[in-house]
């Protein structure tokens, strides 16, 4: 496993929310970006954003690791789940609230 690739798995294991996104939580710079902030925002768990806009090796690693090629890409629990389009499907069929719960231990 490549240093970028530990990396990222460092990350991974170190949040239970990670979106690898455009910008930062405070500074997001794509709208996709904010939208998917703005999601886990109204849940009210903790979550981290990591910008890989200035890290093409990360960005190119995520897409070979997650085989989905746009940001921002979205990890709960360690495991990959997509964008808000897959966790906006995933909330109309409830599926989110629960994930999230189990998630935090509740």
């Amino acid at each position: 496993m490549s240093g970028i690739q530990e990396e990222i798995k460092s990350e991974i294991e170190s949040n239970k929310i990670l979106i690898y996104g455009k910008g930062t939580k405070s500074a997001p710079q794509c709208g996709f970006t904010v939208e998917t902030i703005q999601f886990f925002s109204k849940y009210g768990y903790p979550f981290e954003v990591v910008n890989v806009l200035d890290n093409m090796q990360k960005r190119e690693a995520l897409s070979q690791m997650t085989n989905w090629p746009t940001l921002p890409k979205v990890f709960i629990g360690g495991n990959f789940y997509g964008d808000t389009d897959i966790l906006d499907e995933m909330e109309a069929k409830g599926e989110v609230e629960p994930l999230l719960k189990t998630t935090f231990g509740e």
